[in-house]
């Protein structure tokens, strides 16, 4: 099978398609055929290793996995001995979580992981990028608590974790306003936000308004900028794993009714959020936001977009569903 495979790390031209070998499911296993895929900024994250300590995750001086691709949809292939609840034909979406491997033609998932039948009316490349629903979802219920009537500032809420920040937070009964470009101000409507500010114009921080929780979705701001918005037991939640924020989280649990929270969605993925996020999506309350679409061959150009850090709603990878597919190099 085909795969985008990095040796070492860097700029997206250390990405290069390579034969690899297919792999087999042991018993509580599904081979999953990918029909598309998704590049985040985790992935150029962890192709890059910047922040530094995803090197401490994914080796030191080379990476030990060099397979990217967090988020999936396609169709079941094979099942292993123990395995029920799938069968060969399922289309299935969902995340391998931090192990990655979504950028090849199959993957292996646990059968009890993160992974659930597609949405019936979604394609396959709209699918793909719906388990990205999973980090704000962790992020508002889980650390927030976002509750009805509350009110959320989500920063970056075109991006693909804003897209579906602000569909979920409108789902859990608050008043949300989203942050982006002049560009993106009437889709972010489209998607709920009752109040959108346009970064390009003025800044967030130095309007006067004040909320319960401000939810950076692309780690841009701060919380040492963004308290001064934040009601006195308001919430800042950051997904950019910094230093700086890390301190922050230290002090502010000691000192002071504002909080910093960094959160790592990726470690407290649930296959029944999958659920719940199938459902939303199955009952109209939840739509993903496509920007472009590449196939696999062009990975690298990709990554290239996606760095530049502008994409809006989710950057697709495409499989050619009828290319005869080779078991090994």
């Amino acid at each position: 099978m085909r795969a985008a495979v990095f040796t070492q790390y860097g700029a997206p031209d250390v990405l290069h398609l390579q034969e690899v070998e297919k792999p087999t499911p042991k018993a509580n296993e599904i081979l999953v055929r990918l029909l598309a895929s998704t590049v985040t900024p985790p992935d150029c994250a962890f192709r890059q290793a910047d922040p530094f300590i995803i090197r401490f995750m994914n080796g030191l001086t080379r990476p030990k996995n060099g397979i990217l691709g967090g988020l999936l949809s396609g169709e079941v292939e094979a099942v292993g001995p123990d395995v029920t609840a799938f069968k060969p034909g399922d289309l299935v979406f969902g995340s391998t979580g931090p192990q990655f491997g979504a950028h090849a033609e199959y993957v292996i998932l646990p059968a009890e992981g993160v992974v659930a039948p597609k949405p019936a009316n979604m394609t396959h490349e709209e699918a793909a990028g719906l388990p990205e629903a999973l980090t704000p979802l962790y992020f508002l219920r889980e650390l927030a608590h976002l509750q009805p009537g509350q009110t959320i500032l989500i920063n970056g809420a075109s991006g693909s974790v804003g897209t579906y920040g602000v569909q979920l937070a409108k789902h859990l009964g608050a008043e949300v306003t989203a942050v982006c470009s002049t560009k993106n101000v009437e889709l972010v409507k489209s998607l709920g936000a009752d109040h959108v500010i346009d970064y390009t114009r003025e800044d967030f921080t130095q309007r006067g308004d004040r909320y319960d929780v401000i939810f950076d979705a692309v780690g841009k701001s701060s919380f040492a900028k963004s308290a001064r918005a934040l009601h006195p037991d308001g919430l800042y939640l950051t997904t950019a794993p910094t230093f700086a924020v890390g301190l922050q989280m230290l002090w502010t649990a000691r000192f002071g009714r504002k909080k910093a929270i960094l959160g790592f969605a990726g470690f407290h993925q649930k296959k029944e959020d999958l659920i719940l996020i199938q459902e939303l999506a199955e009952a109209g309350k939840l739509q993903s936001v496509i920007d472009r679409r590449y196939p696999l061959e062009q990975i690298v150009d990709a990554h290239r977009y996606v760095d530049q850090g502008h994409k809006v709603g989710n950057v697709v990878i495409t499989f050619a569903p009828n290319r005869p597919l080779q078991a090994a190099a």
